[in-house]
């Protein structure tokens, strides 16, 4: 026991002993630091501390939409939803500590009879609701109706609150607890047991849903830890292509400023180089005017004489022009007309520029999915006889002319379709293929497992293939049957299919100028996936059209 107790001087003295204040301290430890209550199916983060597994997921649910998890004991954050393991020892401990509690509880139960010093009770009379140590118990009376329990507090709850009488039966039909008068008054002719019976009866029923409730839980936990695992994936793939992006436009700036500067630096080195060279020619061009000047003037003074001999004196006027100054201006001229024909900027380095510009953006359009297209070759064992294959592989055209290939298990016998030779089982791939402006198609992927034969071999008709499908002008995508109708029509010859196998994605584009989304199928792919093309004639205007699908990259 843990608890002392002294009487004297009309007073009692209690004090816990060295096991109690163990016990106590053991409750500390046990505690949920959310709820304040000992552990219920207590579960562990990866920073070690415990939490009830109800008290730690409404904690982790409020903080979802903030993209950051924390633990509310030492603040540790997770990028990721934490996984919640179960601790089992934990668990067991709690459950062994509460027992234990209940049965200090039952220990405190004094002897009734006991007024000079408490003594511990070892039954309980629910017909006297009086407890009894070993002494009383020994005198007390043995009659039926004096029915003996375990140590118990509460024995007004164990009788009729109508007769006073002891609870002795259960009531199946009105799940009750009746005493013998209740079993002869308004339980008349209901189905009646004894308590202790019915009460075996609810614990093996108990013990049985119990049982099945543990089994579910431990479904439950595996079927969330599928989920978990999807999202921590998606959320790495997230952060992946989110650095990927990153990086890509951080070389895009880093290049286009770099393009910049060179450009602005060669417009610059330009500007300056004719702005001395004209400064050089106008000086030049000032000293010739103000000598024309002084020569003007010197004409005009001798226009101006009234004296005959003084002007005849003078060298003729032609003698005051300089020949060779006439040549000059000739030649200068000829300079200023240079001058006028290549005085604007060299156009031809920055006209580079903007073209190599033009490539690097080009270059990032064509390789924002991946680097390269997938080298897809088709694979002639599985070609339906009314597909001519091409040599290099890579052209299905429908003819009507059977090519009498050898029938296989692996040849597609009912609809005009092949498979790639190539399947992927991992990473991301891509490739273009043009189409016939006439004609039925299809193009998708499919598992190597597709059926050969019937309905369920078309691609598209089945959960083991996905298609893109062009019928009677109309574009829809398939899968297992089920269909969506695409509201745009297909305007470009050329479509683009994109494959994400752990990411669990096929896309469509149409490549036009912007390259037009089509529709994505998401899933979670289980065998390798081939790509796959359904090919079929057309009846125009009385006559059969040929088509044809042909993978270009």
């Amino acid at each position: 026991m843990g608890v002392t107790t002294t009487r004297g001087e009309g007073r009692s003295v209690s004090f816990l002993l060295p096991s109690a204040m163990a016990s106590a301290d053991l409750r500390d430890e046990l505690l949920c630091s959310i709820c304040l209550s000992i552990f219920k199916d207590p579960v562990t983060l990866r920073c070690g501390h415990n939490f009830c597994r109800v008290c730690i997921g409404r904690v982790l649910d409020t903080q979802d939409g903030s993209g950051v998890y924390s633990c509310p004991d030492c603040r540790e954050e997770f990028r990721e939803l934490p996984t919640l393991m179960r601790n089992i020892n934990l668990h067991n401990v709690a459950e062994r500590f509460l027992i234990t509690q209940q049965e200090q509880e039952i220990a405190r139960i004094y002897c009734t009879y006991c007024v000079d010093s408490p003594v511990p009770a070892v039954r309980s009379c629910l017909l006297c609701e009086a407890s009894l140590c070993d002494k009383h118990l020994r005198v007390h009376s043995k009659s039926p109706e004096h029915v003996l329990s375990d140590p118990s507090t509460s024995l007004e709850k164990r009788k009729c609150s109508v007769h006073k009488k002891i609870l002795e039966f259960y009531c199946t039909e009105d799940a009750a607890c009746i005493c013998v008068y209740c079993s002869a008054g308004e339980h008349r002719g209901h189905q009646v047991k004894m308590l202790d019976e019915a009460y075996e009866k609810k614990k093996e029923k108990l013990r049985n849903v119990l049982q099945k409730l543990t089994t579910k839980r431990e479904e439950t936990e595996e079927r969330v830890r599928s989920p978990e695992e999807r999202r921590r994936k998606a959320q790495e793939k997230a952060a992946g292509e989110a650095e990927r992006v990153t990086s890509l436009c951080t070389d895009i700036r880093r290049r286009v400023d770099d393009l910049e500067k060179k450009v602005l630096s060669e417009i610059s080195r330009q500007e300056k180089e004719e702005s001395l060279s004209l400064s050089a020619r106008i000086h030049q061009l000032e000293i010739k005017k103000d000598e024309l000047s002084r020569k003007m003037r010197h004409i005009e003074e001798l226009c101006n004489m009234t004296d005959p001999l003084t002007v005849l004196q003078e060298p003729d006027t032609g003698d005051l022009c300089d020949p060779e100054e006439e040549g000059g201006d000739e030649d200068t001229g000829g300079h200023d007309k240079q001058l006028h024909d290549g005085d604007d900027l060299d156009v031809a380095v920055i006209s580079h520029t903007l073209h190599t510009l033009s490539e690097v953006i080009s270059g990032i359009r064509s390789g924002i999915y991946v680097e390269d297209p997938a080298d897809i070759l088709l694979d002639v064992t599985t070609a339906a006889n009314n597909l001519l294959i091409s040599d290099d592989l890579k052209t299905a055209t429908w003819t009507g002319e059977n090519q009498k290939r050898p029938e296989t298990a692996e040849r597609f016998q009912d609809y005009n379709q092949v498979m790639s030779r190539r399947g992927f089982t991992s990473g991301r791939h891509y490739w273009d293929v043009e189409i016939s402006s006439s004609g039925w198609w299809r193009v998708g992927i499919c598992y190597p497992s597709i059926d050969r034969r019937g309905y369920q071999s078309l691609i598209g008709g089945n959960n083991k293939s996905w298609s893109l499908w062009r019928y009677d002008n109309q574009y829809l995508v398939r899968h297992d049957r089920k269909e969506i109708r695409l509201l745009d029509k297909i305007s470009s010859d050329r479509v683009r299919i994109c494959l994400d196998y752990e990411g669990g994605q096929l896309s469509f584009y149409q490549l036009c100028d912007p390259i037009r989304h089509l529709h994505t199928f998401t899933a979670t792919f289980s065998e390798p996936l081939h790509a796959a093309l359904f090919v079929y004639w057309r009846k125009v205007n009385g006559s059969y059209v040929d088509s044809w699908i042909r993978i270009t990259g």
